[in-house]
């Protein structure tokens, strides 16, 4: 009787067993969540290619160019009556570009359409136009041009101030003739300037893969916004190796609009030229922090000249935005409305002073900075030692570059390897401070030399009309 009892038990039991298992197995399974982290952006990078890829085009140029005579052709023009004449050939390039209206209007890198006899665009679905230059910018390398079309596509832009370094973006272009390639990086940097590619750089920085063909194309955020132009790469080789570089949007549509408008940009200036701000620099200046530009000149009758600035002001903001080098304020000022009022911050003898300029438009080509020269350690010695200067005349003046209203000394000799030498100061350079005190002579210059107690002086230069501070230093 007991062990029947017990077949029965094990038997219900195992039912019971079955129906759990059945259940469990047929149930649908649920996503895991780390597969899902991985799954959902990989689907929203298709989506963001899908949607972008039909505003993306390909550039293809045509330009006459001189080809020097070889060889074998400078023997065929010795004979009378030979060809003397210089051979040209048929030069093809290609590149990418960006629809920014619906109606025909493309934005692309001015080294693409550069000197183009015969511009030819190819769309995502494989239609082929000529293009006309609507203008250019070789100052950004940017420029617009136009083909004859209707309801084409265009990509929403995004906000290029918003990047911050280690973000998702995509490069699409068409690399080698390879169309509508895609590849997949992150910011690397923003704000990188001197990069020697163009005169206003202010580029993003990005590893996503940029090869020949690709300038001129969107660089796109994950939410499938042009944030960027690519322009340029950093190659030993001509292919990518991991440093690329695009023209912010932000810039980018102001240059796009602009050239749109008028077929020219039109950019502001207040009058200063200045200099990044050095740790040495901020310390004579009694700055805590080494940001800001200083003001090294100031044009006569400019903004800057009638707003109250003067030379040796430290700009820290432009309207609210921080200073922290000169391509910074350069680009700032360049991008604002004609006619607009600026407001600065800026550090003057130990206090923040709130003032106002007028930016007008760019007048005439000028620099906007200089160099700052670093420190070169040496034995502790008095920093003048091995300079021999010179009263300036107005011969002198002239031939140097130095307004009329300048007084100082001229550089006449520099000891080699001495601390003027090594920190950048050169023979022909005006000296007009020491330590902010102004030197009309070179007894002043000398008295003052005699009496210097530390190992690193900041003087005031003109170079060839261009002034700038600079610490000379002895360790």
């Amino acid at each position: 009787m007991k062990k029947n009892s017990l077949v029965l038990v094990a038997f219900i039991f195992g039912i019971l067993l079955g129906i759990v298992v059945f259940y469990s197995l047929s149930k649908p399974k649920q996503t895991l969540p780390i597969y899902r982290d991985i799954v959902e952006p990989i689907k929203s990078f298709s989506e963001i290619v899908k949607n972008i890829s039909p505003s993306v085009v390909n550039i293809s140029t045509t330009r006459t160019v001189n080809v020097p005579p070889s060889l074998e052709d400078l023997f065929e023009m010795l004979p009378p009556g030979g060809n003397s004449q210089i051979k040209k050939w048929k030069e093809m390039g290609m590149g990418s570009g960006v629809i920014v209206s619906s109606d025909g209007f493309i934005l692309t890198n001015y080294h693409v359409v550069e000197q183009a006899e015969e511009i030819k665009v190819t769309l995502y679905d494989r239609r082929t136009f000529r293009a006309n230059l609507v203008g250019a910018d070789p100052k950004t390398d940017l420029a617009v041009i136009k083909i004859d079309a209707k309801d084409l596509p265009v990509s929403p832009w995004g906000n290029s101030d918003e990047l911050q370094v280690g973000d998702f973006v995509l490069a699409i272009g068409n690399p080698y003739g390879l169309t509508h390639t895609v590849t997949m990086g992150i910011i690397s940097a923003t704000g990188r300037a001197d990069v020697g590619i163009a005169d206003y750089e202010d580029f993003i920085q990005t590893d996503a893969a940029i090869n020949p063909g690709n300038s001129g194309g969107p660089l796109v955020n994950i939410r499938g916004q042009v944030i960027g132009i690519n322009t340029a790469i950093f190659s030993r080789t001509g292919g990518y190796q991991g440093i690329g570089f695009a023209v912010p949007s932000n810039m980018a549509r102001i240059i796009k609009d602009s050239l749109i408008r008028d077929g020219k940009v039109t950019r502001g200036w207040i009058g200063v030229t200045v200099q990044d701000l050095t740790p040495e620099l901020a310390e004579r200046f009694d700055l805590r922090e080494s940001t800001g530009v200083i003001i090294t000149d100031i044009t006569k009758q400019s903004p800057a000249y009638y707003s109250g600035l003067r030379r040796g002001d430290i700009i820290l903001e432009f309207n609210g935005k921080v200073i922290s080098e000169s391509a910074v304020l350069r680009n700032l000022v360049a991008q604002s409305k004609i006619g607009t009022e600026a407001n600065l911050k800026v550090w003057r003898d130990g206090k923040i002073l709130d003032l106002t300029v007028k930016v007008n438009q760019f007048p005439f080509e000028t620099p906007l900075e200089t160099k700052t020269y670093k420190r070169t350690k040496k034995a502790p010695e008095n920093p003048l030692k091995g300079l021999v200067v010179i009263d300036l005349d107005p011969s002198m003046a002239k031939q140097i570059g130095a307004h009329l209203e300048d007084r100082g000394v001229l550089v006449y000799r520099i000891e080699p390897d001495s601390p003027a030498e090594n920190s950048g100061i050169k023979k022909g350079d005006l000296i007009l401070e020491i330590e902010r005190q102004k030197i009309t002579n070179s007894s002043e210059f000398y008295r003052i030399a005699q009496k210097l107690t530390r190992y690193d002086v900041m003087v005031l230069i003109n170079r060839g009309g261009k002034y700038f501070y600079s610490v000379i230093s002895s360790p």
